[in-house]
């Protein structure tokens, strides 16, 4: 029996491109990043997880990988045609959160702590 590719099935929903690794994925896999301004008021990267910030967006994989690439690549204001000078710390704080709330540092079940 042959599988499945996603070149020859559709993905539920809209189809975006990560700025970090090139990859299409569906965009509610993916982290939409607006332009906007951080606590402090100074322009900034900002995180839409619920993909509903106006203006233009940016896709991401919620990957330090693929975040990192994207850094490194100067990819977020080419894809949101804003000039360079946007603070990353908003996404990655966003994305520092995440992955803190993913990893199973306490398993309640149990009551035991991994290591």
């Amino acid at each position: 029996m042959p599988v499945a590719t996603t070149s020859d099935t559709s993905a539920p929903g809209p189809v975006r491109t990560c700025v970090g690794c090139r990859a299409k994925a569906a965009a509610s896999e993916l982290l939409r990043v607006v332009a906007g301004s951080d606590v402090e008021g100074r322009p900034a990267l900002v995180p839409d997880p619920d993909r509903r910030a106006p203006g233009r967006g940016a896709h991401v994989h919620p990957t330090s990988e693929c975040w990192q690439l994207a850094v490194r690549r100067r990819a977020f204001p080419r894809a949101l045609r804003s000039g360079e000078g946007l603070s990353t710390a908003p996404v990655a704080d966003h994305l520092a959160e995440i992955h803190q709330s993913d990893s199973p540092q306490h398993r309640p079940e149990t009551g035991a702590h991994s290591s």
